[in-house]
């Protein structure tokens, strides 16, 4: 009998290799702090405040925060590191407003998959402000900062996400020395190791390197494990001078056990027509219906330079020319239906099983180039941001499936529901000839400007101009004859992307605003293929997305901590549907969504900080139905859009000790979003809610322990659902990591 596939044997020359690869770098005298650059900055230490960001990383941002008229919020280091978060989805479990997503019946997403405000944000995620491909779990290690920034993001990044974009910020090298070891162990036996070196090498060049290595298991899962490895040098010239030049790059490999969820039965709103099974009992949580051939191999490389210059007191030029690749391989087994095969004992019931199989290569060539410009016509004070950015985008990917094109379909091995075997004898996956190879070239040039009428008034507008050309060629699969069919199909257009602002100050730290803007979404923008007809129709029209926002901000006790309010409504049109006299596809649908978001994020006093959000969103669908068999059924709502969602981290420091306490409330999602009166199986997420909790100490200036305990009320909840609602995946149960951090 075949054994189960480990990886586990190999992790202690995995973390011994790694640990051989950090260099202990001695302390060198701090050299003089870099001149301040255009536009300004400041910068706060982690003493004067551990959570609040003044000001966002791009260039096209020239404002602070509180002069920003737009929901943004930012998670730092110190938030991410007190909570152990180590990906981007637990990173962003610090702002209300997103959710997880599953795939479709069968078929699990790789990499982060997220919905903002009632929309897909999965492809509008950014590296320093690139646009970031492939399907990769992004870990945090290499990361100053994630910044979420709400609403249309058509003028500052131009085609894409109708809710808005998540930029990551790299961690650079700096003037003053530091080096930083952390070391971590979880009760899901899954052992990290992370360092950050940063060296002065003389007063004008340093080096920076961030290494991180990670295996073992899934809490709450058998067989499962998440393993990766990761490095990412860069140097800098220039510190402390006009021109400075960064040069750097990120290397990660993920060698994982992929999961394909459990089945759905005896959770509550689960739905069968068989009755012994709508009555039945859950499932074991570790479970495993997965093969023992199952893997997920993704490699990620990243290079970039980029290059600042003062050229003049009022003047900047920002350059970023970006490579990346992203390779990903899978084999999954998923599961499907469940049979009790005229049996009422649960011991003889079974659950269908696919096997699926992905391999998926995206690359991106991207140039930006954003110049700065400070100036003054008459009273009116401008701070002026021009650029001009050229991308090159490609996504190839090859079909794996268990048969070959024109043969008959081969069975693949059902797995006992409530006790499967991933040794069971299943299909092997071959490559069937199926592909999909998709390009979109873009060139763009933007212009924004914020004009400042005193103290107290402000305009703030900006302007993006896209052409794209998209090409997609591929073969699939035809449904009825299993036949290959081929496409070659090509679509260009220019797209006009614009925003506008107008914000008065009541005083020097708050803000009172109004804003629009509108983005616009080409077909073929989301996954590069294109089609005859249908959504990715190269004849289909982008899809129009304005959204309107009102808002306040406020910085208060002496700028520690900063209040957020807005009120917003997102209109996204073009969306197709069906006629409902020729029952034609015609793009006449609109999806509407209505929200408020607050937040307090900085320090109540020295020792009490706290970042917290709360969201409220009703989401709307007009003129959205589809016909079968003459039937025409409605869509009313977006699926995966919770009414509520809500954060809160707290810390309290005393005398070396630090106490936190996180919470996380996300309302009830919807799965079935249409008037259909038939019975369906797991209509909805049920809503929940998920205590956090930290205690650490301070040994000395160098060395520190933490201890987070996670999901305190052991709480049983689902964290994602697929489309169909037969599986899921649950949220963490509660667990441990112990975590020590040496500074040297």
């Amino acid at each position: 009998m075949a054994q189960i596939k480990s990886r586990k044997h190999q992790r202690t020359a995995s973390f011994v290799a790694l640990a051989a690869t950090l260099p202990l770098m001695a302390h060198a005298t701090p050299a003089t702090e870099e001149v301040t650059q255009l536009p300004e900055i400041t910068v706060k230490s982690q003493a004067e405040n551990k959570y609040k960001t003044n000001q966002l990383s791009s260039a096209k941002q020239t404002q602070p925060l509180v002069d920003t008229p737009q929901t943004v919020s930012v998670i730092n280091q110190t938030l991410l590191k007190e909570q152990g978060a180590t990906s981007l989805v637990e990173a962003l479990r610090n702002t209300p407003g997103i959710t997880l997503q599953m795939g479709e019946n069968g078929n699990t997403s790789a990499g982060d998959t997220f919905q903002m405000r009632g929309f897909s944000t999965q492809t509008s995620t950014y590296v320093d402000g690139i646009r970031d491909l492939g399907a990769v779990s992004r870990d945090v290690f290499n990361l100053e900062q994630v910044e979420v920034v709400k609403g249309p993001a058509g003028a500052e990044a131009g085609r894409g996400s109708a809710s808005g974009y998540i930029n990551l910020v790299s961690k650079l090298p700096h003037l003053q020395n530091s080096s930083e070891v952390s070391a971590s162990y979880n009760t899901a036996e899954n052992a990290r190791l992370s360092a950050d070196i940063n060296q002065a090498i003389n007063d004008n060049t340093a080096f920076r390197l961030n290494v991180m290595g990670q295996e073992g298991g899934v809490q709450g899962r058998d067989v499962l494990e998440n393993n990766s490895y990761a490095i990412a040098p860069s140097v800098a010239f220039g510190l402390n001078t006009p021109t400075r030049l960064y040069l750097y790059s990120q290397h990660v490999r993920q060698r994982n056990i992929p999961d394909g969820g459990i089945p759905t039965i005896g959770m509550e709103g689960f739905w069968n027509a068989n009755p012994d099974i709508a009555q039945a009992g859950k499932v074991n949580r570790e479970n495993y219906y997965g093969h023992v051939d199952d893997y997920e191999d993704v490699d990620a490389d990243m290079f970039t330079a980029k290059i600042e210059s003062d050229l003049a007191d009022n003047l900047k030029l920002t350059n970023i020319t970006r490579l990346g690749q992203t390779q990903m391989n899978r084999v999954l087994t998923g599961i499907n239906t469940i049979s009790a095969h005229d049996s009422t004992n649960p011991a003889d019931w079974t659950i269908s099983r696919s096997r699926q199989g992905v391999d998926q290569e995206n690359k991106i060539l991207a140039n930006q180039t954003t110049l700065n410009l400070n100036l003054k016509t008459g009273a009116i004070e401008h701070d002026v941001v021009a650029g001009l950015e050229f991308l090159k985008e490609q996504q190839y990917t090859r079909n794996l499936a268990t048969q070959m094109p024109d043969e008959p379909a081969v069975s693949t091995t059902e797995a006992n529901l409530y006790n499967p075997n991933p040794n069971d004898p299943i299909a092997d996956l071959i490559y069937n000839g199926a592909y999909s190879d998709g390009e979109t070239q873009t060139a763009a040039a933007y212009l924004f400007d914020t004009l400042k009428f005193g103290e107290r008034f402000q305009l703030n507008g900006g302007v993006r101009v896209d052409y794209y050309e998209t090409d997609y060629q591929g073969l699939s699969l035809s449904r009825g004859t299993n036949a290959l069919v081929a496409s070659d199909i090509s679509a260009h257009d220019t797209l006009l992307s614009w925003k506008l602002g107008g914000l008065y100050k009541p005083t020097a730290y708050s803000s009172v605003y109004a804003s629009y803007g509108k983005s616009l979404t080409p077909p073929g923008s989301a996954n590069f293929v294109m089609s005859e007809s249908g959504i990715n129709s190269a004849a289909a029209e982008p899809q129009e997305t304005h959204h309107y926002e009102l808002g306040s901000k406020w910085d208060l006790l002496d700028g520690r901590l900063a209040l957020n309010a807005a009120v917003y409504r997102t209109e996204n049109e073009n969306q197709f549907t069906q006629d409902a006299i020729t029952q034609e596809s015609i793009q006449e649908g609109k999806t509407i969504v209505d929200g408020v978001e607050l937040s307090a994020v900085g320090q109540i006093t020295d020792a009490w900080n706290i970042s917290a959000g709360v969201a409220h969103m009703k989401t709307k669908q007009e003129d959205q139905q589809s016909f079968r068999d003459n039937v025409m059924t409605r869509t009313d709502s977006v699926r995966w859009s919770p009414e509520w969602t809500a954060s809160l981290w707290t810390t309290y420091d005393i005398a070396g000790f630090k106490l936190g306490l996180g919470a996380r409330y996300v309302d009830e999602q919807k799965r079935v979003v249409t008037d259909s009166t038939a019975p369906a199986n797991m209509p909805s997420i049920p809503s929940y809610v998920v205590f956090d909790a930290m205690a650490g100490y301070q040994f000395n200036e160098n060395a520190s322990l933490n201890l987070n305990v996670y999901n305190l009320a052991d709480e049983e909840y689902i964290s994602t659902l697929n489309n169909g609602g037969s599986r899921m995946t649950l949220g963490q149960e509660r667990s441990a990591s112990l975590t020590f951090n040496y500074k040297f």
